[in-house]
């Protein structure tokens, strides 16, 4: 279980440590923003036909999710598609439909694996390719210090422009992982990171204590050669039943988002596999 791959105690004359996670299907069992796709629908932010093709998508994602080259089409295809939203009006969806949508479908096993962090004294940072206004707010409820996550640029009238500022994704996950432990004092060489995909190793890497977890096809057969831990989280359970866990006020963005940045990118894979893009 948790245990066995947290230390209880940290050793406080030692430089501080973290613990990264991924979100998706690492901490969740689903995609966090696939997940509001329908309230997006019902508020306006995506038509009917994109918000049926989710639901296909979804599986795709259980499935195998994206490889590298189709999550940088998805980048430039969500430039397009989220240009106009309001910034407002996406909190507010999630701020409405977060307890009923995300609640039951935390793995308990990565429940109790932040709550063992955070006991040894190790600040717990979530670091997702979704945008800020869906992983903020799961953050908190987790009870994560940070969170690194995708930041779309928000135009004067308070819609996003369309443009991309940090993709959080591959190599700048790393990258923002790196910054932080600068700015933090966090000891990558002692701090943990888990991840399902093979598009995260430079994540893994940055870390002297990597996890798989779920690991797609890839991701296990590196795992193995470097002999890594795998593990395999399967129960999810609302939080709430497992873990008192206190919001964290001290929640930071080290990259703020845009909630449209997954999700256009995934309509954008839906379509693309209908030969419709």
């Amino acid at each position: 279980m948790a245990g066995a791959y947290a230390q209880r105690v940290e050793n406080h004359s030692l430089p501080r440590t973290a613990a990264f996670f991924d979100l998706d299907k690492t901490v969740i069992a689903k995609s966090s923003t696939l997940t509001f796709s329908k309230s997006f629908y019902q508020g306006g932010l995506i038509n009917r036909r994109a918000a049926l093709r989710t639901a296909y998508t979804q599986f795709v994602f259980l499935v195998g999710g994206a490889d590298h080259d189709q999550m940088e089409r998805m980048r430039a295809y969500l430039s397009a598609l989220c240009r106009g939203w309001n910034v407002q009006q996406v909190k507010e969806i999630v701020a409405e439909t977060l307890h009923d949508l995300i609640d039951p479908i935390i793995y308990e096993e990565a429940a109790s694996l932040i709550e063992e962090h955070h006991t040894a004294g190790r600040d717990v940072v979530i670091v997702s390719t979704s945008g800020a206004e869906v992983v903020e707010p799961i953050g908190e409820l987790l009870g994560a210090d940070r969170v690194v996550a995708t930041r779309m640029v928000v135009g004067e009238d308070g819609c996003f422009t369309g443009e991309i500022a940090y993709y959080a994704y591959g190599p700048t996950k790393a990258e923002a992982v790196r910054e932080l432990a600068e700015s933090e004092g966090y000891d990558l060489a002692r701090s943990y990171a888990y991840s399902d995909s093979a598009t995260d190793l430079p994540l893994l890497e940055s870390v002297g204590r990597p996890h798989a977890v779920n690991p797609d096809k890839t991701l296990r057969r590196e795992a193995a050669a470097r002999e890594w831990p795998v593990l395999d989280f399967h129960r999810p359970v609302r939080l709430k039943q497992r873990i008192p866990v206190p919001p964290r006020p001290a929640l930071m963005a080290a990259a703020a988002v845009g909630a449209a940045a997954a999700t256009a990118g995934i309509v954008w894979y839906a379509s693309r596999r209908r030969g419709t893009v």
